[in-house]
């Protein structure tokens, strides 16, 4: 049994680690739909794979691990997990959420959940009074991301928590920008935390998956029955990359973090950008309460050109940073938030909370930090209006 007391160690060594069969260092793929039973009745503890499979059971144990909790849960997608877990609830149930949020998860809310009789409301998460204002008798859960996307406010999660559980509502936090790496909500008081796993603990860009983590055994109970009834569950051979990726997440975020440093700090400083969102710089909003609950500021950036630079030549000119969705992987990536990641959400709604049209989100990758300012620079510089 590997010991450690460092979470380095645990992305490597945690979960379900090795075959004890073999000897292997790496958990086995086992791509099978079913399992032999010696008799009725009589199995090895594995039955079918929605229900379980050893090798999404490793994740799932490396998770609850990395997150503090007791109980760990993998899916097909971040959604999948978001819609697992909102389906704890019932018809006449709330669901408060932050007032900005991925745009996947208000479209789940507002076109999906809606119909079965479950509602939500938007409340400023930010602002603790108003938060707890907004609490009603049918709210039975706050939805918070902290960063938020994408404008990257920060929530005092602890407070935030604390304040559910006065009210007796469950407080869950989507961690997709954080990690465990750097930020354990459930260390800070929530009940249920989920990540698109797609981004940064898978890390490469190559699969789509889920996850989610509870501190509670009972509640962990009543989700693993929602996840096998509903099924929407990871495949063993996903299961395994995220492993893979998870065991670099370490090492990969000390450098997403250095870059998104050194970018956010080249454009505050830059004439031609007039606002830009990150908590780790000292005048960002939540810049205290980020350092307080996390290891450092992440390695999202939002940012405004300013009315002198034309936002689709920037787009347009930039040679090393891609124009695609998702973010967190080892590439750079750059998207416009109101036309793409958050395009379901309303325009009055978007623009009530800050997401303009001229809002540009970045995900710093891994790649050299001079050649991404510098694609910055030049790509600035092409989109100035002549």
């Amino acid at each position: 049994m590997a010991q450690y007391q460092h979470i380095e160690s645990a992305l490597i060594h945690g979960g379900i680690y090795g075959d004890k069969t073999t000897g292997a260092v790496n958990v086995p793929i086992y791509q099978t739909s079913t399992y032999e039973q010696q008799g009725l009745g009589q199995n090895t503890g594995w039955e079918y794979s929605r229900t379980g499979n050893p090798t999404r059971a490793a994740l799932e144990a490396l998770i609850a691990e990395l997150e503090g909790g007791t109980a760990g849960f993998a899916f097909a997608s971040g959604l999948a997990a978001i819609t697992t877990v909102l389906s704890l609830f019932r018809s006449g149930d709330k669901i408060l959420i932050s007032s900005n949020v991925y745009g996947g998860t208000f479209r789940l809310l507002d076109q999906v959940f809606q119909q079965f009789g479950i509602g939500y409301a938007i409340a400023d998460t930010t602002n603790l009074a108003a938060f707890e204002a907004a609490i009603t008798p049918e709210v039975r859960a706050v939805l918070v991301e902290s960063p938020a996307n994408p404008l990257l406010t920060v929530t005092d999660l602890a407070a935030v928590s604390e304040i559910a559980h006065r009210h007796g509502l469950l407080s869950i936090v989507d961690n997709t920008f954080m990690t465990p790496y750097l930020q354990r909500p459930l260390e800070l008081g929530a009940d249920i935390v989920v990540h698109s796993a797609t981004k940064y603990l898978g890390g490469h860009s190559d699969l789509i998956a889920g996850l989610a983590a509870v501190r509670d055994s009972a509640l962990a109970a009543r989700l693993a029955f929602l996840q096998n009834a509903a099924g929407a569950v990871l495949g063993p051979f996903d299961s395994f990359l995220l492993i893979r990726g998870i065991k670099t997440l370490g090492v990969r975020m000390d450098r997403h973090v250095e870059n998104a440093e050194k970018a956010a700090a080249f454009l505050r400083n830059h004439s031609a950008v007039k606002k830009v969102y990150y908590p780790g710089l000292p005048d960002a909003q939540g810049y205290e309460i980020n350092r307080r609950q996390a290891k450092n500021g992440g390695a999202m950036i939002s940012f405004e050109l300013d009315e002198k630079h034309e936002i689709r030549q920037f787009f347009s000119s930039l040679k090393l940073i891609a124009l695609a969705e998702s973010l967190g992987g080892v590439e750079s990536l750059v998207c416009h938030p109101a036309t793409m990641t958050h395009a379901s959400i309303p325009r009055k709604i978007r623009e009530a909370v800050g997401i303009t049209d001229g809002l540009i989100r970045l995900s710093i990758g891994i790649e050299n930090a001079e050649d991404l300012l510098a694609d910055l620079e030049q790509a600035i510089t092409e989109s100035e209006v002549r």
